[in-house]
């Protein structure tokens, strides 16, 4: 359990914290409609991905950690927006946090590092896909000047349900 005083580190990810990022993300396949993945991961299922997100260049993947006990408390990635060349200026970004660590500032502390890290990129926009209701996480894009550009229609179906998905966009 976070305490109101824990301290909070951002740093680039690295191959130490997959297991800890697969737990995390694993949680919220689990349990919500956050993402739409179904089946849970495997870290080695899951290294491709943390591999996709190098220290540098566009696709960056930023770690939250108590600075006490280094355990992590979320992360934020930038990873391609779609696979076609001329997309190569478009980011989509998303944040998952430990659920103790909502509420706390953590978000907005991983975002403003990706933002700071990716500025120096040859990058024009970022989008973000929103599973809805989420009010949340719809709060913290809005915080960072993103704005509604439209929602997929029960475009997603997960837990016996079909579920929106509001997408956002911001310059970079």
């Amino acid at each position: 359990m976070l305490s109101e005083r824990t301290e909070v580190q951002v740093r680039p990810g690295n191959e130490g914290d997959l297991e800890a990022l697969t737990d995390l993300y694993n949680h919220y396949v689990r349990e919500t409609p956050i993402t739409f993945d179904t089946a849970i991961f495997t870290p080695e299922e899951r290294r491709p991905w943390l591999l996709s997100h190098p220290e540098d260049g566009p696709y960056r993947l930023m770690v939250a950690t108590d600075t006490d006990s280094q355990e992590i408390l979320g992360y934020a990635t930038s990873s391609p927006f779609r696979a076609k060349q001329a997309y190569a200026t478009s980011v989509e970004v998303t944040v998952y946090l430990r659920p103790d660590a909502g509420g706390r500032g953590v978000g907005t502390l991983l975002y403003e590092a990706l933002f700071e890290a990716l500025s120096g990129e040859d990058l024009h926009r970022a989008y973000a896909g929103i599973a809805q209701p989420n009010e949340a996480s719809v709060r913290l894009h809005e915080r960072f000047g993103f704005r509604h550009v439209g929602t997929y229609r029960e475009v997603g179906r997960k837990f016996g349900r079909y579920w929106d998905v509001a997408w956002f966009e911001r310059d970079l």
